[in-house]
């Protein structure tokens, strides 16, 4: 009974370790795996709290492989063709000039800077063409760089994380081969089964993607099934293709993900959020896991000499491979050097490399007990080197767009109308959103830049970067809408970006994570009929002299301030959940009373 609990501590701590990582990583805005392996770390050989080879056993190899695939999937369902628009030549070129380039320039540099052998170091540099999705993924979302750099960075993590699987898996099998039937290796024999196995996976990814996209519309699988019957389903084909040969299963499920992110399965947005939130917690689980695997005599084999190999990794493999990919292709140059940088390892590196080196080891192969410290040595440097120099160099090459400053106003209405005017007119960016057309006549005749369609949908694609506002107004007459918007945008641009118009129904008001604008939280009618009452909107400017409180003192009833501009060009908005700090040098945004011609004669004469 002390073991059961003390493994469910373990797993427990795991879940808080990598939970944790994840959310500090968030708050000081740095990469979250290198804080993950560092939990990791000091949680298994520094401080013996953790110990996953001893406290899971056989099930350890298992766990990982099926979170892999899982995560694996998860990348897959977030690669739309329509991505391809502007970065499909250069995803194609990193495929298939890169991966070659990058296998031979990387079994090289293993060979001649760690000291391996060729046989080891070619099923080594096979896996290095992988740049790990769980790690460019949360890199990407902290950068503001353009759509064709991101593409590329993502569709090559995800595209490469099953060919490096698979080159690992051909050239064991070459190694197999050579050992069981001597130096005469019948190449083609090795080809042929390695490429059979990976049709076999290719066709059970696609069968499984179609098969589950043409049952979710039909309505013949309940809505709360679904995300269930979706993740047996990531599970058995994994399976069924790693039976046939060990690793295809990771062909198996990018497959199947990539058919599905191109097909309708009407309940995307669920399924969306369902294997986000899965994908986080088994990333943090397997990093923690990984990680804590290390000991000191593993890490005791990493040698001096291994530092040159990591330097010709960083500095002369990847730089030259996709400069040779990218080659005579409409890449910029500046975009290319940045590509050229960005090349983090992650989970598909440890894991497959943890698994080929135990197999090499048995096979007698000198230098494969290397493989786990050098793999480590290589997630270590890579994720330190460009999660945290990513930002830096982007800013230097002049790709980085910069912080989002923009305000989006959702609903193109007469009220938000004049706040976009009044919002430009103390220098600000303002962009409406709706998807009537025929609505946004009246925005465009405003001069107010517009997007038209559903807000929700053109978000998470490229139609809007949504990365450019630093806080959405949701206004509209639909009350259901405008906290659709709050709750699928919330955890794209955080809940605290967003603010929607009251529903009039005060006990509603704290139903969801929405904020409600307005400390009042005047409801939408009410707006548009001040609106028509003329009311308006007014700039304050704090200073020592004048504070809050003489600032609240001149309201009249029912005036009251709508946000604050700071100096930095960060505006703040007034809600129910609390007002923002507020301090001298700080610009009021009021919403006001339109004055009779008495007060306006009467406010003209005081002065």
């Amino acid at each position: 009974m002390l073991e059961l609990d003390n493994l469910m501590l373990k797993i427990t701590l795991i879940g808080l370790l990598g939970v944790g990582a994840q959310w500090i990583a968030w708050r000081i805005n740095k990469p979250a795996i290198a804080l993950m392996l560092f939990a990791g770390i000091i949680a298994g050989p520094l401080l013996g709290l953790l110990d996953p080879e001893a406290d899971f056993g056989e099930l350890l190899e298992p766990m990982v492989k099926l979170a892999v695939a899982v995560i694996l999937f998860e990348g897959g369902l977030s690669l739309n063709f329509k991505d391809l628009r502007h970065a499909g030549s250069g995803v194609l070129r990193l495929v298939i000039i890169g991966v070659p380039v990058g296998w031979a320039l990387g079994s090289a540099a293993v060979h001649y800077g760690a000291g391996l052998s060729w046989e080891v170091s070619a099923l080594f540099g096979g896996i290095l063409v992988v740049t790990g999705p769980t790690v460019i993924g949360p890199m990407l979302r902290s950068l503001r760089v353009g759509n064709r750099v991101r593409d590329i960075l993502k569709w090559e993590g995800i595209v490469n994380d099953p060919i490096g699987a698979m080159l690992a898996v051909s050239i064991f099998a070459y190694i197999s081969y050579a050992q069981t039937h001597g130096p005469q290796v019948d190449v083609a024999e090795v080809g042929f089964s390695v490429l059979g196995a990976s049709l076999l996976a290719v066709l059970i990814g696609v069968a499984l993607g179609y098969a589950l996209t043409w049952l979710f519309p039909r309505g013949l699988v309940p809505e709360f099934l679904k995300a269930p019957i979706l993740l047996i389903a990531v599970i058995f084909g994994f399976v069924v293709a790693d039976l046939v040969m060990h690793e295809t299963g990771l062909i198996t499920v990018t497959v199947m993900g990539v058919v599905m992110a191109n097909r309708p399965t009407y309940s995307s947005r669920a399924l969306r959020r369902f294997k986000e939130d899965l994908s986080v917690l088994l990333i943090s689980g397997v990093f923690i896991l990984l990680s804590a695997t290390l000991d000191w005599e593993t890490m005791q084999k990493f040698q001096w000499r291994f530092l040159i190999f990591l330097l010709m990794l960083l500095f002369i493999v990847r730089p030259l491979t996709v400069i040779i990919s990218l080659m005579f292709t409409k890449v910029p140059w500046r975009e290319r050097l940045f590509i050229g940088w960005i090349a983090p390892r992650g989970i598909v590196a440890i894991a497959v490399t943890s698994l080929f080196a135990l197999r090499l080891i048995d096979l007698g192969y000198e230098g494969a007990d290397a493989l786990v410290p050098l793999v480590f040595g290589v997630v270590i440097a890579t994720i330190l080197a460009h999660g945290f120099s990513a930002s830096w160099v982007a800013k230097r090459l002049g790709i980085d767009q910069g912080k989002g400053e923009d305000i989006m106003l959702v609903g193109s209405n007469r009220w938000n109308i004049t706040l976009g005017k009044f919002l430009q007119k103390i220098g600000m960016n303002v962009t409406i959103s709706d998807m009537s057309k025929y609505a946004l006549r009246n925005a465009h005749k405003a001069g107010i830049d517009t997007i038209s369609g559903d807000i929700t949908e053109t978000a998470h694609g490229h139609d809007v970067d949504i990365g450019q506002f630093q806080h959405l107004i949701v206004c509209t007459d639909n009350e259901s809408y405008n906290k659709l918007v709050a709750n699928d945008l919330g955890p794209e641009v955080g809940f605290e970006n967003i603010t929607i118009v009251s529903d009039g129904d005060s006990s509603n008001d704290h139903s969801n994570r929405a904020r409600i604008l307005f400390e009042s939280a005047t409801p939408y009618d009410a707006l548009m009929k001040r609106h028509d009452a003329d009311w308006y909107f007014s700039e304050t400017t704090l200073s020592e002299k004048f504070l809050w409180e003489d600032y609240c003192s001149n309201l009249k009833p029912g005036e009251e301030p709508i946000a604050v501009l700071k100096p930095d060009q960060r505006i703040l908005f007034f809600a129910t959940s609390g007002r923002p700090t507020v301090e001298a040098g700080d610009k009021i945004i009021s919403y006001l009373i339109q004055e009779t011609p008495e007060e306006l004669a009467m406010r003209n004469k005081e002065s």
